[in-house]
């Protein structure tokens, strides 16, 4: 069984910076990050495909955040610029998928548990 785990969540005021990290304990596929705020669902927030080479964001973090895989068989990163209050969210890291589906949280295989990101006013 891979094993995800986030790390560098954190608060931090708006328009500051924060940089999420997933490291796997097996060679991992394509990998995303999705968030989930108090009351909402569990949304896409970006993926980059099992090279590093290809990436997709949601248009609400376009310009802001970047995803990046350290080679094709580790973990990776979400760098967050100009944060927003309402990027406040969970956010997890998921991996292996077709990439054909890489926006829909039912067809990955792994999760991590989370780290919370809180942007204040």
């Amino acid at each position: 069984q891979v094993q995800l785990v986030e790390s560098g969540g954190g608060s931090v005021q708006a328009g500051g910076s924060l940089r999420l990290s997933c490291a796997g304990s097996q060679t991992l596929g394509a990998m995303a990050w999705f968030r989930q705020a108090p009351g909402k669902e569990r949304e896409f927030v970006a993926a980059v495909d099992w090279r590093g080479r290809t990436t997709d964001y949601a248009d609400f973090v376009k310009g802001r955040f970047a995803i990046s895989k350290e080679s094709p068989t580790k973990g990776g990163h979400l760098q967050m610029n100009s944060l927003k209050p309402e990027d406040t969210a969970i956010y997890y890291c998921a991996a292996n998928v077709n990439w054909g589906e890489r926006r829909t949280a039912a067809q990955y295989t792994y999760w991590g548990q989370g780290t919370q990101v809180t942007v204040s006013t």
